[in-house]
């Protein structure tokens, strides 16, 4: 699931308006930054099997990010950060939180079994990486729907449709570049690869919403 999380960023962004785009951006994937830091430091672990379908990764060890107890630390995390260095009201910095938790409830739809249920207890996922072709429908069609709601809360805002046109085909080129590009075995390389992306699409959308205000 990549492109998939954005999609709850999109949606969350169109129900609460009072945190901006960029901050649901980062929100969504902040459980895959910290897991970029911490496989960088050998803190999380994970290998590389190429014979796997859809993804080749396997996620062996991950309590501190990808657990359920641990996600929602996180999200406790951001709904306390946001309320704090955003100012936005208590909904608004719950629906950041939300955009942080939905991240370990997509993975649960694509992950193989490597979810802890709790910190080194069972572990759950439902595995549709393991049909690439439905997996990527189903990310490509959270997307889509999300880009519906998103329009119309910026259709409501009197908001242009071209900066969000564009920031919805970075999203796709992105996503069909992590589709063709090998899985990295150096967890270095890979973990500040995957903050560097990250970064830049949250990156991407602040600026989506500072053109939109400036055409608005």
């Amino acid at each position: 699931m990549f492109v998939g999380h954005y999609a709850a960023a999109l949606a969350l962004r169109a129900a609460e308006p009072r945190a901006p785009l960029w901050s649901y951006v980062a929100a969504c994937q902040l459980v895959d930054i910290g897991w970029g830091a911490l496989i960088t430091v050998g803190v999380e672990k994970y290998s590389v099997d190429p014979d796997l379908p859809g993804s080749p990764l396997e996620l062996y060890h991950m309590p501190f990010t990808h657990s359920l107890p641990g996600s929602l630390l996180w999200a406790l995390a951001a709904v306390v950060l946001a309320r704090w260095l955003l100012k936005v009201p208590w909904r608004a910095a719950a629906f950041v939180g939300l955009a942080v938790f939905s991240h370990w409830l997509l993975d649960f739809l694509v992950h193989r079994p490597d979810l802890e249920l709790w910190f080194g207890g069972e572990k759950v996922g439902l595995g549709w990486w393991n049909w690439p072709v439905p997996e990527t429908i189903l990310e490509m069609g959270l997307l889509a729907a999300a880009a519906v709601l998103w329009g119309w809360r910026r259709a409501r805002e009197g908001l242009g449709v071209w900066p969000a046109a564009v920031f919805l085909l970075v999203l796709s080129a992105v996503q069909v570049t992590s589709k063709v590009t090998p899985a990295g075995e150096d967890p270095v390389q890979t973990g500040l690869m995957a903050i560097s992306v990250y970064l830049a699409v949250t990156a991407i959308a602040w600026l989506v919403e500072r053109r939109a205000g400036r055409i608005a």
